[in-house]
């Protein structure tokens, strides 16, 4: 049975259950603070779980991407190592909102299990929750009972808390569940040992493949469970074991999801599968991480420095130096891999293939640029080793070498074993440990639990409409972090407060009572489908009508940005071509930002194109066109723009401005005339096949050409009101150029002139022509001066020193035949006498340089040459 079939039969069981199918959500999480990616099947329907929201139906079944690399659920480093734990997995998944429960989601498992699959019930042990005494839970006595029905006594078995119990994270809706655990050893194996002895021991053939979450209760801030109003069902059951279960072999990466990755790595490679451990768990990091990284590119999340994409960031980097350290790749090859994952998984998930050009860029261009790190690190590993003393390096300079520069500490423990030396593993880890505790500190928050005011599940937002409103606060919460302090969280019955959402920034206001007492509103976001308010402190009444008011200014000022942000992209798919994507948008009150998909680095003509093409919709006077409710087929029958990795309901709102129409959620300007001027500040890479542009628009354009204005008489005053500024500057420009010249021409006759005096200052140490001096000439003059001595002088060991602009500077130079007999070494020697001057520096074994911010130590420098003769 393939892979194909296996899902498509588990999707199709579902719906004879009368299951709605939906696709899978993107992975990268918009409105959940406290995720960074979908790490499970059940977090994109968080908001119905806490009652936030309606579902489209009770009854919903679908296959649901998944990311563990951080947090809570982090599988990252035991993946390649083993063979049944992946960074993206796909979740199967059947989930109830308060219609069935345990009798049906169990009867339902053995079914599909056991007469759809054709599961042998003998390979099958199935786990119940034991209780817990902390809880003041006993033992899930229903489902143990349920159970009975269709599978022995002696497979049942009771797990605890940590098995058998879970929870969504801290708080919020959680239960008792029951695992289903396969045995696919030989059975000679099971002669020997029996599977019961296995389950939950992290045995590679004896694994969980599904897990049944009976949702029946709510943990609150301070750890006490209570009966939620509406029972559910939550399950997930791992796709890419269960083929592995039903294509009868021992691996998920034997099964038909990898084998044709793998097999892809093995002829660029020219490695075989199979044949080496240490090459095998390569094959299977790589293989593994490029799905994650593909799918997290195609759902709009890049590579970065930060959070969610300095994660995708890490995956793939563990991929290349895997690549780099055992399979003997130093160029990049991981990005060949997508064609083959495009055809694999293309079908199920369309984002992969419509995105795969754009995927292959972005890993070619972080691979190459990881791989420049990698040397880079290989060779400030070599001056960490030229300094160790003994043989062991610390881990403090290994710590430093992998948190400045991203180099892995396994490779720098290789590199050293293959030196006869050996890392300091604890001193490393007690820097790692540091700086996680720090991190921690940094972000550490406590959330209390909400106090209801008004049990009103519906909340309305007016803010299209109105700017202010009268309200309710029907709950609040008390939430403290090291950054913020302590904060409140609010929410309305109805809010005129736009939440951040689609790039754009959340309103700012204020809350007013009737005696004219103000509470500000500094952030408004959404979670879980609530709309949140954020304020440093509580209303004096909290049960009475507050007059909610949205910053006009700063409100005006964004929705000028985002009508503009519709129109750039209109304009660059009109200028550069349809391929143009967006990527991703910020839309603040000062600026916005917009990535689009783009190959080049767009020209002057192209940029002033752009602009002219956004302008001439400003002055066209375009109305807004807005539509709310759409059904989503008749918006795209009508040529909205839907964005990848953006979740869509069944209905939507579209935005038009003329010709320009999108899928959007924010607010804009009522007429296009509104934004008065929209001018392009910068124009960049952000990735491979990713170009950013901010500009700016209305209040901001007038104050970016008044300072413009005002630079420019500045400018004209220092040229002496010329009549042609731009003419004069360039006379100044020709005139220096002229003048560098004869400057350097200067220096260097007077290093010329400088070098006869030099050599009769020349003392023999030991077999050495030896001189150390300080010079007035700078680097390139003392550079020029080290070479023509060294040339007419043998066997020199020359040191120079200079006070160039209050700054410090040290240049060694050592004949090649001293560095091949005597074992000096010029980088070694500067980088030491660097200390006195308060710098550092380096450079090749016959020359190098030095520079620090303590001229005073110069002669001190140059006294302690003579120590290494």
């Amino acid at each position: 049975m393939t892979s194909q079939e296996i899902r498509s039969k588990f999707l199709n069981f579902f719906e004879g259950k009368k299951h709605l199918i939906v696709p899978s959500a993107p992975m990268v999480l918009k409105n959940d603070p406290t995720l960074m990616f979908v790490n499970s099947g059940m977090a994109p329907f968080k908001e119905f779980f806490l009652g936030n929201s309606e579902p489209k139906s009770n009854r919903i079944a679908d296959t649901q991407k998944c990311l563990r690399v951080s947090g809570k659920h982090n599988d990252l480093e035991e993946v390649g190592y083993d063979t049944y734990h992946h960074t993206l997995f796909e979740m199967l998944g059947n989930w109830s909102f308060g219609d069935y429960f345990k009798k049906e989601a169990i009867a339902w498992a053995w079914e599909l299990l056991t007469e759809v699959y054709g599961v042998d019930k003998d390979i099958l042990y199935v786990t119940v929750f034991e209780g817990s005494d902390d809880d003041n839970l006993k033992m899930d006595q229903e489902a143990y009972d349920i159970w009975k029905q269709y599978i022995s006594e002696d497979r049942i078995l009771k797990g605890n808390k940590k098995d058998n119990f879970w929870e969504m994270g801290d708080q919020g809706p959680c239960g008792p569940c029951s695992e289903i655990h396969v045995d696919i050893r030989s059975a000679e194996e099971k002669s020997k040992v029996d599977g019961k002895s296995l389950v939950n021991m992290d045995h590679p053939q004896v694994v969980e493949i599904w897990n049944l979450v009976f949702m029946q209760y709510n943990r609150k801030a301070n750890g006490t469970l209570e009966m939620l109003p509406n029972k559910h069902i939550d399950t997930g059951m791992g796709f890419e074991r269960l083929c592995m279960v039903l294509q009868g072999v021992q691996s998920n990466y034997d099964t038909d999801v990898f084998t044709p990755i793998i097999r892809e790595i093995e002829t660029i490679t020219n490695k075989d599968y199979g044949k080496e451990e240490k090459l095998d768990v390569a094959i299977r990091v790589i293989s593994d991480h490029v799905r994650a990284v593909a799918f997290s590119i195609a759902d709009s999340q890049l590579p970065s420095n930060t959070g969610a994409g300095y994660v995708i960031r890490r995956i793939l980097r563990r991929a290349v130096r895997y690549g780099f350290t055992f399979l003997d790749k130093k160029e990049p090859f991981i990005y060949r891999l997508v064609d083959v994952l495009s055809k694999k998984m293309g079908t199920a998930f369309p984002e992969i293939k419509a995105q795969k050009q754009l995927i292959e860029n972005v890993i070619k261009e972080e691979e190459s640029s990881f791989l420049r790190t990698l040397e880079q690190g290989l060779i400030l590993l070599n001056g960490i080793v030229e300094e160790v003393k003994g043989d062991t390096v610390s881990g403090e300079k290994a710590f430093e070498l992998y948190d400045t520069y991203g180099f892995p500490k396994d490779l720098t423990a290789l590199i050293l074993s293959e030196k006869n030396l050996k890392l300091d593993e604890k001193g490393f880890e007690e820097q790692l440990q540091i700086q996680k505790k720090r991190s921690r500190q940094a972000s550490e928050t406590s959330t209390e639990d909400w106090t209801i005011l008004v049990d009103d599940a519906e909340q309305e937002f007016i803010g299209y409409d109105a700017l202010e409103a009268n309200v309710k606060i029907t709950r609040y919460r008390k939430v403290t972090s090291k950054k913020d302090g302590d904060m409140y969280q609010l929410v309305f019955n109805l809010t005129p407060f736009y939440a951040e959402g689609g790039g754009q920034v959340g309103d700012k206001g204020y809350l007013q009572d009737n005696h004219g007492d103000t509470v500000y509103i500094v952030n408004t976001k959404k979670e879980n489908n609530v709309i949140i308010h954020f304020a440093k402190n509580l209303p004096k009444n909290l049960n009475s009508t507050l007059k909610a008011v949205v910053d006009q200014k700063q409100r005006f000022r964004t929705e000028c940005n985002h009508s503009a942000t519709h129109l750039l992209h209109q304009a660059l798919r009109e200028v550069l071509g349809t391929h143009v994507e967006q990527k991703g948008s910020a839309v603040h009150s000062k600026y916005l930002r917009f990535d689009f998909s783009h190959f080049s680095k767009l020209t002057v003509e192209e940029l002033r194109d752009v602009e002219n093409f956004v302008n001439a919709r400003i002055d066209g006077k375009l109305p807004l066109e807005e539509q709310r409710n759409v059904p989503m087929e008749t918006a795209m029958a009508n040529g909205a723009m839907a964005l990848f990795g953006e979740k869509y309901g069944d209905t939507v709102r579209t935005i038009r401005f003329g010709q320009s129409i999108e899928l959007c959620g924010g607010t804009h300007v009522k007429n296009t005339g509104d934004i008065w001027h929209f001018k392009i500040v910068s124009e960049g890479a952000v990735a491979a096949g990713i170009r950013r542009i901010e500009a700016i628009t209305n209040d901001a354009v007038k104050d970016f050409y008044f300072e413009n204005n005002r630079a420019y008489f500045e400018m004209k005053d220092l040229l002496n009101n010329a009549q042609e500024p731009v003419k004069a500057l360039q006379n100044l420009q020709e005139e220096n150029v002229i003048l560098k010249k004869q400057i350097e021409q200067l220096l260097k006759d007077k290093a010329k002139n400088l070098k006869g005096d030099l050599k009769n200052e020349i003392t023999e140490l030991n077999g050495v022509n030896f001189i150390a001096k300080k010079v007035d000439l700078d680097a390139s003059g003392i550079k020029d001066l080290c070479f023509e001595l060294g040339g007419e002088v043998d066997n020199l060991f020359a040191l120079f020193g200079a006070d160039s602009e209050g700054k410090a500077l040290l240049s060694c130079y050592i004949s090649k035949n001293l560095v091949a007999e005597k074992g000096l070494n010029a980088g070694q020697i500067v980088r030491e006498l660097g200390k006195h001057i308060q710098g550092g520096g380096g450079g090749q074994p016959f020359f190098a340089t030095a520079g620090g911010k303590n001229p005073a130590g110069i002669e001190e420098a140059l006294s302690a040459a003579k120590n290494y003769l």
